[in-house]
């Protein structure tokens, strides 16, 4: 099965909760998959009213450490949020990320953020926010467990759209599967690694996992978000080793057309979520 970041995890299922498309408490067992129960931390100093709406939710108030996702979807349901988007941003790519710098910083060090749509009445007046997940790892590589911190920032205004849209982002990412494709097919792993054959083969004919988005999704946006999983996987299988590369340069060339692959990948898997949270929030504009 392909899997999406956390952060476009919890923008799909978090609009489709706050817009009343998924209950708090199904979108939360998407959201957090096989990891330990999600915290979020830095909500209660940043919205307003935030005790009054947590304490009122599963879990007690949101000012003690650790508040829930359920506590954070209802701060900010009640702070006017409809819509949460995805960003997933690379050093040297930004990706409609806002700033400011600590919160682009913390964004692009994960590789994924997740911004609230709009302006919300926070606890110093109108403002935006964005969260950065903090993954602690434990375990064996055989039984690996995460546990997710949600650290929420305030942001600044978003950047001016970049113009991609949902067919742009499609048709760039077929060009893309296709190198990854070659780029796998060149991998001359599975003579010395057992499980190379088998993990080729998982990726090349593996669909997304049905609660990876919320029920309601444009059928093409999830098209086009199972594709883009699929080219990352691939990536990220074929970055493990050089393959058949037989020289350093060759190992370069090789490691820049894969981070140019992903690079369309992100993007593409970014405006497919986004296009679907508009959809399911019904803030996508009209044609």
């Amino acid at each position: 099965m392909l899997h999406l970041p956390r952060s476009a995890r919890l923008a799909a299922w978090g609009s489709a909760a706050l817009t009343g498309r998924a209950t708090p408490d199904a979108a939360v067992r998407a959201i957090t998959g096989s990891d330990e129960p999600h915290d979020v931390s830095g909500a209660e100093a940043l919205l307003s009213g935030v005790d009054a709406a947590a304490d009122s939710s599963p879990g007690g108030p949101a000012g003690t450490a650790g508040a829930t996702l359920v506590q954070l979807f209802s701060v900010l349901a009640s702070a006017g949020a409809r819509c949460l988007r995805v960003a997933l941003p690379a050093p040297g790519d930004p990706a409609g990320l806002p700033g400011p710098a600590d919160f682009s910083a913390e964004a692009v060090e994960a590789g994924e953020a997740v911004l609230v749509d709009g302006e919300l009445l926070l606890a110093e007046g109108v403002g935006r926010l964005g969260l950065v997940p903090e993954i602690t790892w434990f375990g064996s590589a055989w039984e690996p467990g995460a546990a997710v911190t949600w650290r929420v920032f305030p942001t600044w205004s978003p950047r001016a759209p970049d113009g991609t849209t949902l067919a742009d982002a499609d048709r760039s990412l077929r060009t893309g599967l296709a190198e990854a494709t070659r780029v796998l097919a060149s991998l001359d792993v599975a003579r010395w690694r057992d499980d190379a054959a088998d993990r080729i083969t998982a990726v090349r004919e593996g669909a997304l996992a049905t609660h990876e988005l919320p029920p309601g999704c444009p059928e093409r946006a999830v098209r086009v978000v199972a594709s883009a999983a699929r080219v990352r996987a691939i990536v990220e299988l074929a970055t493990e080793d050089d393959g058949a590369a037989v020289s350093s340069s060759e190992a370069l060339a090789r490691a820049r057309s894969l981070r140019e692959v992903d690079g369309v990948a992100r993007r593409a898997l970014a405006v497919a979520v986004n296009t679907a949270t508009a959809e399911l929030s019904g803030t996508a504009p009209q044609p």
